[in-house]
């Protein structure tokens, strides 16, 4: 008889089942919008009473919110773009949240107005906020709080098979060990061994959703550079693509451009886009072991 070792599988206490959206606060939501669009996104609702605009493709959602009264980022207040949350797919989004608070989680103030959908959440990063979302197999909270656009078009396909891969997010130097405590403890995160990347840009501590669909990756300022400013924040996503040249073809016919000088060139594990008014860049992994 064939030997089976027993490998157990990670622990979910709170049914994390993927990312559900990830927010931007702008206070250029048209030229925003266009950058979204090129990397194959489609506008698929808006806020039945604040300038926030959803944008999709797949499974994949994206929020531009250009509504300065529910902004809790500095940068945002002053004209850049920032990413500013996170939604995750939970179980049951009340249980996810206290489960949070419990293990020394900040709760963020209630943003909903009247008719307005609460959804729970937490500080993260900065400024930035960790969402829990449990309506998302059938009824979603877009069917609250969004005007959607026809059947027709509220699901565009995903170009390249992108999907979300993961989200970089700035921490200051020797702070790893607490930031990997706060994911470990708030939701089950798990630190990859040392040496794990993917993409082009493997530096840093990669820890990996108890689901297994995504990543989290945090990056500390390099060596040699403490007299450049390094704020603790969220700044960059990661789309997840099965062929990484397929995707850029795809995409620089519809008019992105990738950073192509050393040390970053886009090769069969990546690539990395210019930089959008200094603020946004999207990072590409080839990513078949994770999805």
């Amino acid at each position: 008889m064939k030997t089976q070792e027993n490998h157990p599988e990670p622990s979910n206490p709170l049914g994390i089942d993927g990312v559900e959206f990830i927010e931007y606060a702008t206070a250029e939501p048209l030229a925003l919008g266009a950058v979204l669009e090129t990397m194959g996104f489609v506008q698929v609702g808006r806020h039945r009473s604040r300038e926030v605009v959803l944008y999709r493709q797949g499974d994949m959602n994206v929020v531009v919110n250009a509504d300065a009264d529910s902004w809790s980022s500095t940068d945002a207040e002053h004209g850049a773009t920032s990413l500013t949350a996170i939604a995750l797919r939970v179980r049951n989004a009340g249980e996810a949240y206290q489960h949070a608070l419990d293990r020394g989680a900040w709760a963020i103030p209630t943003r909903a107005g009247a008719m307005e959908l609460n959804i729970p959440g937490v500080h993260g990063a900065g400024d930035s906020v960790i969402y829990f979302v449990e309506r998302y197999p059938d009824f979603s909270i877009y069917d609250v709080d969004f005007k959607l656009a026809d059947a027709a078009r509220a699901h565009p396909p995903a170009l390249a098979g992108l999907h979300f891969f993961g989200v970089v997010q700035a921490i200051r130097r020797d702070r790893s060990a607490e930031w990997i405590d706060f994911y470990q403890q708030l939701m089950n995160f798990q630190p990859l061994p040392s040496g794990t990347g993917f993409g082009i840009l493997p530096r840093g501590t990669m820890l990996a959703s108890p689901c297994g669909k995504f990543c989290l990756q945090l990056v500390e300022p390099p060596e040699g550079t403490d007299d450049v400013h390094w704020d603790e924040e969220l700044i960059r996503v990661g789309f997840g693509t099965p062929d990484v040249a397929s995707a850029m073809a795809l995409l620089a016919e519809r008019g992105v451009t990738f950073v192509d000088r050393p040390p970053v060139q886009p090769s069969e594990k990546g690539a990395l886009t210019q930089m959008f008014r200094g603020s946004v860049n999207f990072e590409l992994v080839a990513s078949p072991a994770l999805n």
